[in-house]
């Protein structure tokens, strides 16, 4: 289940960022703040299920709570108004985002004690590395 995800982890690498969030749609200033934030998610999960992420950085600090496969309305920390559904396939946390017409995937895998989100929107892939903290 979801056990693996829960828990404190830091950003510890970032690949192709900026092309992801031009893909999305963000300004150069949203993105430029973007590109220097470095947050730490803190996944929890509640008895009732519901899943917790909240990303922490200097800049700002967002948080979502949700039930998998239930569909919800997510405001990104870019201001989107979007529809969220997260799934759990193959050990991977998948998030799909709907706005406007256009939809982006993110999928959140741990592996060797560290947690990857590929973020993918059209043909632009973006993959951020987080280590767990101590």
């Amino acid at each position: 289940m979801v056990e693996q995800f829960v828990g404190k982890w830091t950003l510890v690498s970032s690949e192709n960022f900026d092309e992801y969030m031009k893909a999305v749609g963000m300004s150069f200033a949203t993105r430029q703040m973007g590109n220097l934030a470095k947050p730490n998610l803190i996944i929890s999960v509640a008895d009732d299920g519901v899943i917790s992420i909240k990303a922490e950085s200097t800049l700002k600090t967002t948080s979502i709570q949700f039930k998998l496969n239930e569909e919800f309305d997510e405001t990104t920390a870019d201001g989107r108004n979007a529809k969220s559904i997260f799934t759990l396939e193959n050990g991977k946390l998948v998030q799909k985002q709907s706005w406007e017409g256009k939809t982006t995937t993110l999928e959140r895998e741990v592996q060797d004690g560290k947690l990857t989100a590929k973020c993918i929107m059209d043909d632009v892939v973006a993959v951020r590395t987080y280590e767990k903290a101590a």
